[in-house]
């Protein structure tokens, strides 16, 4: 049985498995965490304060997420502070998240994170990007030449300030070959040790994020010799950013950049609690996710948003059920002592694993078994006038009844 085979493989067979996986078992996926930055680039969102941050920051770090950009210290007094006050939280504490910040491609961005690092006394890589494809060119008038200069004088000055480098171009997904062997070759030979192939306005499928990463991963970080990571960030306006993310792992990327709750440009960032998700439950990575929830509805507390109750995993309706089929099943597989059999039942993501539990509630297509089991769950006896009165209010109700509502029916069945 393998070890993330949920119950016995007799009573599940899982397709998914049916061939070798494109990403074979063992592989070491690292997460970069842009909650703090470009999941705050969203029109909609409210920037936290600094000590929600730094809250959730710690949640980052409770999930085994490897990395965290805090910011563009180029932005601003208040970026600043607020950079410098998460470095410093990560230095104090001693955290094992490694903490990066974005900067375009020219010296007064990256020198606020030259002085930052050196007044926290921590390494921070700088993520330093520029646009790259036609159509950006097109636009500014840029021609290569001047991308190719611009690229190797802010490599080149984040190095020799001794700050680690991501090299960024926007827009690698619509970008020709022949510039992305140049732009990135460029910076691995300026002292770039980490590249990011970038999906910035979503436009990736599956197929060609794993074409992209191939491309990179053999026609610029193999012939350069380096030790190079190989980073992939992803957009949703397609809704395919967690296939594209996954795809790039398999071509070869090491780092994959994400947000709390999607967060991000226009529909956002590849979702990070999804990404934490599919690899625990792909066997990529073996934590502890029981504050993944937490750390979700943090984020959307600290930036004014909301999470969709129909929301994978996280969302308010993920493990809920009033349709009298699934309580059904979900209530039998109880009656025979086995949480895994009914967290397997009706859901192909066990609840448990997330800290979270299934539960059944009762409404218009609920059958008998969801007001049994609800009475049971509350210690409540189920007499046949109970029963009836609650099944029967539930079927001319437009919507689940709250506990407050069956409650009172319980209490009405009493009284008559």
């Amino acid at each position: 049985m393998t070890q993330n085979t949920l119950v016995d493989e007799n009573w599940i067979y899982d397709w998914n498995t049916a061939t070798p996986p494109a990403i074979a078992p063992g592989t070491r996926v690292l997460l970069n965490d842009e909650t703090l930055r470009d999941g705050l680039q969203n029109p909609s969102v409210h920037d936290p304060s600094i000590a929600e941050k730094i809250e959730i920051l710690h949640l980052m770090e409770s999930l085994g997420i490897e990395a965290v950009n805090i910011g563009l210290p180029g932005a601003g007094p208040r970026a600043v502070e607020h950079c410098e006050a998460l470095a410093r939280e990560i230095a104090s504490n001693r955290m094992k998240i490694r903490p990066n910040c974005a900067a375009r491609t020219h010296e007064n961005d990256i020198r606020p994170i030259v002085e930052l690092s050196q007044r926290v006394g921590i390494p921070i890589e700088a993520a330093t990007f520029l646009g790259s494809s036609p159509i950006r060119r097109l636009v500014e008038d840029w021609t290569v030449d001047h991308l190719l200069r611009t690229t190797e004088k802010a490599v080149r000055f984040a190095v020799s300030h001794g700050l680690p480098s991501m090299y960024v171009t926007e827009d690698t997904m619509r970008t020709d070959p022949d510039t992305v062997r140049r732009l990135y070759s460029t910076a691995i030979s300026c002292g770039a040790r980490a590249i990011v192939l970038c999906d910035t306005v979503g436009h990736a499928t599956p197929l060609g994020a794993f074409n992209l990463v191939q491309f990179a991963v053999r026609e610029i970080v193999k012939p350069s010799g380096e030790n190079i990571r190989v980073d992939w960030h992803g957009h949703c306006d397609r809704g395919l950013a967690i296939a594209n993310s996954l795809a790039a792992v398999a071509a070869g990327a090491h780092q994959v950049h994400a947000a709390a709750n999607s967060l991000g440009e226009r529909v956002g960032n590849t979702p990070m609690e999804l990404m934490l998700v599919n690899l625990r439950l792909m066997g990529l990575i073996e934590r502890d996710l029981s504050r993944l929830k937490e750390y979700c509805e943090k984020v959307a507390a600290a930036t004014h948003t909301v999470i969709p109750p129909n929301y994978p995993v996280v969302g308010r309706d993920a493990f809920r059920t009033a349709t009298g089929v699934h309580a059904a099943a979900l209530v039998k597989a109880y009656r025979k002592n086995d949480p895994m059999l009914a967290n397997s039942i009706y859901s192909g993501v066990p609840s448990h694993l997330f800290g979270l539990e299934q539960i059944i509630e009762i409404g218009p297509m609920s059958g008998k078994s969801n007001v049994l089991f609800w009475l049971e769950k509350q210690g409540i006896a189920a007499s046949d006038a109970v029963v009836n009165r609650i099944f029967e209010a539930a079927k001319q109700s437009p919507r689940v009844l709250t506990d407050a509502e069956i409650r009172a029916l319980c209490s009405s069945s009493a009284a008559t």
